[in-house]
């Protein structure tokens, strides 16, 4: 049970690559890069503006990320378990 919880965890906290002149980066989820690719889309066709966009992605990406810690700090709890 605890093996399927640290899978939903990992699915949920993005996959790491290495990338040779950035380092390690995280990539969020693939439905997370669905969102950020139509916040784009909608800032390209002038949709919405592109401050505005900004501002909703950033603001979706910081609140995502004290998401990560938590689900972080769960799943080394899980691991030690």
């Amino acid at each position: 049970m605890s093996e399927l919880a640290i899978k939903k965890i990992e699915h949920h906290l993005g996959r790491s690559v290495e990338l040779p002149v950035l380092g390690q980066v995280v990539l969020p989820p693939p439905e997370k890069l669905v969102y950020y690719a139509g916040l784009g889309l909608l800032a390209a066709f002038e949709v919405v503006e592109w401050p505005v966009a900004l501002v909703v992605g950033a603001g979706h990406w910081l609140a995502d990320q004290q998401h990560r810690r938590v689900l972080h700090a769960l799943g080394e709890a899980l691991e030690e378990a």
